[in-house]
């Protein structure tokens, strides 16, 4: 398969899964609300909004969500120029799936930051579902939306020993944020990257003799040793 096709499908993909589920939970559930998965008291549905910060993290005001979607768009940009390079230079598969990954988490979270507050009314805490294209408009402008999050396991919820030091009979949760499918695919791909790709990071640079596909090295080198 043609690695832009790779990438068209991996952006895709994720895309719809991510909006897909943003769209059912926003107006399916109410604010704080949710359900548990499977009825796994530690892996649950639980309907939150943030304001464009992943994992449920704010960055704050106005100001602050216009500079924060307008870097990501710009990232978005300069991210596709490298998957562009990469695909040229026959990059490793696997890495550009993992560049995918990351791209099509932020395109998500974008969608939600400049859509949905045109789109939809607004989610309030014992205010009823949220409503789309609602008749009076939706709660917020262009790039004012708020990141719909819905993923949310609370792995260890414990009370720490009393004879702990400083945090001695405190509450303990694991694993607080609570976050969606484009912050998944971006901390896969990034993870995948750290994990497997380290060495796109070293200065070493290979030479035009040794630009051959990578996917197909090993077959080349197979049918050598048959020969």
């Amino acid at each position: 398969m043609k690695r832009s096709t790779i990438v068209t499908l991996v952006v895709l993909t994720v895309l719809i899964l991510d909006q897909a589920l943003k769209i059912y939970v926003k107006t399916s559930i109410p604010y704080r609300g949710g359900f548990d998965i499977l009825g796994l008291e530690w892996a649950k549905i639980h309907f939150i909004e943030n304001d464009g910060m992943a994992f449920g993290i704010s960055f704050g005001g106005v100001i602050g969500k216009y500079i924060l979607s307008i870097f990501r768009i710009l990232m978005v940009g300069f991210l596709f120029y490298l998957i562009s390079g990469m695909i040229k230079a026959m990059e490793r598969k696997g890495v550009i799936i993992c560049f995918a990954l990351i791209v099509a988490g932020a395109i998500g979270n974008i969608i939600d930051s400049a859509f949905y507050g045109l789109i939809f009314s607004e989610s309030t805490y014992h205010g009823g579902l949220a409503e789309m294209f609602p008749e009076g408009g939706g709660y917020a402008g262009f790039l004012q939306g708020w990141v719909v999050d819905m993923f949310y396991f609370p792995l260890i919820d414990t009370r720490l020993p009393d004879w702990l030091p400083f945090w001695g009979g405190r509450p303990f949760l694991f694993f607080k944020p609570v976050f969606n499918v484009a912050d998944s695919a971006i901390s896969i791909g990034v993870v995948g990257i750290i994990l497997f790709y380290r060495d796109l990071f070293k200065e070493d640079k290979k030479s035009d003799e040794d630009k051959t596909d990578p996917d197909t090295a090993q077959v080349d080198a197979t049918l050598e040793d048959g020969e």
